[in-house]
This record gives structure tokens, C-alpha cells and sequence, in this order.
């Protein structure tokens, strides 16, 4: 990977002389009717707009999603917002010796503990059907596909290992749920944890950018994973039918309400505690992201998100800060 400053460290003036990954490419009209290219270009750290006005004709027909430039400009601030101002750009070439992969962002945690972590976890189910189950399903080549993928496209743990990162902090959460009210069931909860996301790796592909595919369109992620529990059980003798349709409910209804694509609401202890876990889970990442990808802006508040329906108060987090506090939790 070639050595250039972070994007996240850019602050408005600052040169740009990187290479990037579309993210995003297409042509848009202004309101005179006029076309101008929009593109959504990243590193590893923080993607960024930009808009081509002019002398886009050649080089568009060129260039794809996922594709890595050379952008030669500076960064610009519009309405709070810091955008890249390109003066050149042109395809990287062989020669440049840089992949798509050098800019997928990856998760601050170390992959090998989060798997030893992920795999203990899994250890310590004392039911012995769902013990099973989940030790066929995280066999070698699922795990593996399992830790590399990103728990979403854009809103939370949208990282390389984001999914497996994303499923420890719930099975965290699920723990102390179990600990202060002993009623729970916890080794079907954690189960739950486990398989909540698991069709997100075949939901999502992460090669070059993060995108859904056709499977993941058609089907989505909740339908991928209660179709793998239910095929998995029955290959496990005596596999309580309760159990499995326990199993099951908790995976259909983690995203709490009919309106938020979960086919039924949650109707047990186990499925509420879950549905709060993940939101928890994916609530914080996601906001934290959104005020660490602002940092560097003039205001002490990030512009409004849409998916948060506010805007958010930095209050002075940093991603220094962020790796600080990362840091002391896991070490």
C-alpha cells in the first residue's frame, strides 16, 4: 500500500494527491439542465464527494465502482461538509502496484482474538443441540467468511471483521441481560447473537466495495439465516422442534417491527433482549462513525443525518480518542 495521508486527516485547503476507491460513480443534472459527474471516492479512514463540472466525457466511460484512481486536488468545504475539489484524475495502472483492497476500511480489533473470543463463546453453550448446530455452522470456511465480512454497506460496522466485531459486542450485551435477569434462556440468546447476521455473508459482497448481491437483494439477510437454521437442524438427530422454531423467532424479529423488514415482532424474552442488544450495537458504532468522519470540520456538531434524524454534538471525540478508548476495553 502506498504511504499518503489519511482522508480523515484532511481539513479544508489541504492538498490531495491520493490514490482512492470509487465508491460511487455516476452522472447527475443540475437544475439548468446541466450534467456533471458525481463520484464518492475512500481510503481505509473516511470516503468523501466530489463533482466533475467539466471534461468528464472521456474518463467516465473508463471508470467503475470499485475501481482505484489517482486524484490530483484539494479539500473543500460545502455547507459544513468536506468534499474533494479534483483538478486530475486518471485510472491507476499496474505499474501503480495498488489494489481495490488496500482501501476497504477494516475493524480496529485484532482479527485473531475476535475469532479465539468468538470460538470460547461458542465453547461455553451447555445445550448440546445448539452447541452442535453452532459448531456445524461455524465450521472453518463459514467462520472465515464470517470474520471478513462487514456487518453493513454504509450505517454501522460497515468495515472488513465489522460483523464479526459487531456480533461479540451483542453477545457482551446478551451476557449482562442473562446475569441481571437469570429467567433468560442464555444459551439460546447467545445462540440467537450468533446467527442474528450470519446471512449477511451471503447478503453482501466485500471485495472490492461493499455492495449487496443479487441472493441479498432477493432474499435479505433475516430470510438467509432462518433458511440456514432451519436446513442445519435437520441434519442434527433429535433436534427439539420448539427449540429450532425458538432458535428461529429470535433470528426473524432482531430487527423489532414489521416496518424495519423483521417478519414478526419479537414475542419472547430471549427475541426482545436481542432486538435491543443489536440496536444498541449498531446505534452506537454507527453514531460514533458519523462524528469521527466530521472531526475535522469547523463546527462542533456534525451536519444532519438522515438515518439519526439529527444532527449529533462531537463533544470532543477524536479518532485518537477512539482507539484510546478501544484499546483499554480489549487489551
Amino acid at each position: 500500500m502506498i504511504k499518503q495521508p489519511d482522508l480523515s486527516a484532511l481539513i479544508k485547503n489541504d492538498p490531495v494527491d491520493h490514490f482512492l476507491l470509487i465508491k460511487k460513480i455516476e452522472t447527475k443534472l443540475t437544475k439548468q439542465n446541466k450534467s456533471y459527474l458525481y463520484l464518492e471516492l475512500g481510503d481505509k479512514t473516511l470516503s468523501l464527494s466530489s463533482n466533475m463540472w467539466d471534461n468528464f466525457e472521456e474518463i467516465f466511460p473508463i471508470l467503475n465502482a470499485g475501481d482505484v484512481v489517482k486524484v490530483s486536488g484539494f479539500i473543500e468545504d460545502y455547507q459544513g461538509t468536506r468534499q474533494i475539489k479534483i483538478g486530475a484524475i486518471r485510472k491507476a495502472e499496474i505499474s501503480d502496484n495498488v489494489s481495490s483492497l488496500d482501501f476497504l476500511p477494516k475493524s480496529k480489533r485484532g482479527l485473531d482474538e475476535m475469532i479465539s473470543e468468538f470460538s470460547k463463546r461458542i465453547d461455553q453453550i451447555k445445550n448440546k443441540f445448539l452447541k452442535r448446530l453452532l459448531k456445524n455452522i461455524f465450521n472453518k470456511e463459514n467462520l472465515e467468511k464470517f470474520s471478513s465480512a462487514p456487518a453493513g454497506k454504509t450505517w454501522h460496522h460497515s468495515y472488513i471483521h465489522g460483523l464479526i466485531e459487531h456480533t461479540l459486542e451483542i453477545i457482551k450485551i446478551c451476557d449482562l441481560m442473562c446475569d441481571i435477569h437469570p429467567e433468560i434462556n442464555r444459551d439460546l440468546l447467545i445462540a440467537g447473537a450468533m446467527m442474528h447476521d450470519f446471512g449477511k455473508t451471503e447478503e453482501l459482497s466485500f471485495k472490492n466495495i461493499f455492495d449487496y448481491t443479487d441472493k441479498g437483494k432477493l432474499l435479505g439477510h433475516i430470510v438467509i439465516s432462518a433458511m440456514f437454521i432451519n436446513e442445519e437442524t435437520k441434519k442434527i438427530q433429535a433436534f427439539p422442534e420448539d427449540l429450532k422454531n425458538s432458535l428461529i423467532h429470535i433470528v426473524l424479529s432482531h430487527q423489532g417491527k414489521l416496518e424495519y423488514a423483521s417478519p414478526v415482532v419479537p414475542k419472547t424474552l430471549e427475541a426482545i433482549t436481542l432486538y435491543q442488544a443489536d440496536e444498541l450495537s449498531a446505534k452506537v458504532n454507527a453514531y460514533k462513525n458519523a462524528i469521527i468522519s466530521q472531526v475535522n470540520t469547523e463546527s462542533g456538531w456534525t451536519k444532519y443525518i438522515n438515518l439519526a434524524s439529527t444532527e449529533l454534538f462531537k463533544h470532543g471525540l477524536s479518532q485518537d480518542k477512539e482507539h484510546e478508548i478501544n484499546k483499554s476495553l480489549f487489551d
